[in-house]
């Protein structure tokens, strides 16, 4: 039986570029896949004719022979079965990985082609004091990395001989499997998807092209960066194998927990503590900051908890903006090793406040007077 004509197959002009016959087929293969249509013999003719025709098509050279010769342009057997490196004809996950990649926005790859030569890329934990972060510095920084190997320049092959482009896949990284119209494609397991291959590896490197080492590089650190900002140094990751692009590193970033001060994003806060005396008369204190020392008013009454706050002085933020506050939240100490002396004075200073009544202690007062009420409606 005669052959459809290919364009006819696919419902396109002899005309048509590429674009519109990849349109046409993606069209075709997703209405008679098998797998849409089970049990359905008519179906699975016509999937296999929109492939052959696809198949050839596709392929510059085989619709050149096909637009001049006809069906007997081309090679009849084309669909056999075995490998077959760098066919022009379309898989599975040909058809339904442009699909979904139009949906998602991904590609399906290069399809035929060797896969990506391109180094890894690396992270590095770096550790800062809350000073540092804050303020911005310079670091050095060592990373153990793959360089490329200097007796070869990267080639993996011995001096003065290069790789040869791989027999079993032809340099395309990739051989197809068929089985009638159905086709699997997968790395070529000769050259691991490089599409060439060393037969003279280099001693030094032995045909890897790369060798380990450690390197040091000077790591700038902007103001304002907090612990999870991430530094980028493009082409400080592991070097491409066989020549190919480096990877990049990522320096991460962790503060140290510090002595004094907790930051929260742009403001900082501590705590500071003051006297009974000082809360109770009010006074005047010196407390840090990270730009040297600043006075502090406590007014008379102070209750302990109670938060000042010195406007711009906690930490300009790394991607600009007004810098944040530092919050001084002042804790009552309680005095320890008290004297006889001492404690008599206490004891004296104790009664006199209970001669007054409840005016110097409100909150006490009112927090018996809650309990009282609590426990009187418990009954």
């Amino acid at each position: 039986m005669s052959k459809r004509d290919f364009y006819e197959v696919l419902g396109v002009a002899k005309t048509a570029d590429a674009a519109e016959i990849k349109k046409a087929f993606r069209k075709l293969a997703m209405k008679y896949h098998p797998d849409r249509n089970p049990d359905d013999a008519s179906a699975e003719a016509k999937f296999k004719e929109v492939n052959e025709a696809y198949e050839i098509l596709s392929d510059e050279q085989k619709r050149a022979a096909y637009d001049r010769y006809g069906h007997a342009g081309v090679d009849p057997n084309a669909g056999g079965g075995g490998f077959h490196a760098g066919a022009g004809g379309a898989s599975f996950s040909d058809i339904f990985g442009d699909v979904f990649g139009d949906i998602f926005g991904g590609g399906g790859g290069a399809r035929g082609g060797a896969r990506s030569n391109r180094g890894s890329d690396l992270r590095y934990t770096l550790e800062l004091d809350l000073e540092e972060a804050v303020k911005g510095t310079s670091v050095e920084i060592r990373v153990p990395t793959l360089v490329p190997c200097e007796t070869c320049d990267g080639s993996g092959a011995k001096k003065g001989t290069s790789p040869v482009t791989c027999t079993t896949c032809n340099g395309m990284g990739q051989i197809r499997m068929q089985q009638g119209f159905f086709s699997v494609q997968q790395t070529c397991p000769a050259c691991r998807g490089q599409g060439k291959v060393i037969k003279d590896p280099c001693p030094d490197c032995h045909g890897q092209g790369r060798k380990e080492k450690r390197k040091t590089l000077s790591v700038k650190i902007p103001a304002g960066v907090d612990t999870g900002d991430r530094i980028r140094l493009a082409g400080e990751g592991e070097a491409g194998v066989n020549g190919g692009q480096a990877g990049d590193l990522y320096v991460q970033v962790a503060v140290r927990e510090h002595s004094i001060f907790r930051r929260e994003g742009k403001d900082l806060y501590t705590e500071v503590p003051i006297s009974f005396a000082d809360a109770a008369l009010g006074g005047e204190l010196e407390v840090p900051t990270l730009d040297g020392r600043v006075k502090l008013k406590i007014p008379v009454e102070t209750q302990t908890g109670k938060l000042f706050r010195l406007r711009g002085k906690g930490v300009t933020p790394v991607r600009g903006g007004n810098p944040g506050d530092l919050l001084c939240r002042v804790i009552i100490e309680t005095p320890v090793n008290l004297n006889k002396e001492q404690k008599e004075l206490l004891r004296q200073f104790q009664e006199s406040l209970e001669k007054e009544g409840s005016r110097q202690s409100p909150k006490k007062n009112s927090w018996f007077d809650g309990v009282k009420s609590f426990f009187d409606d418990m009954l």
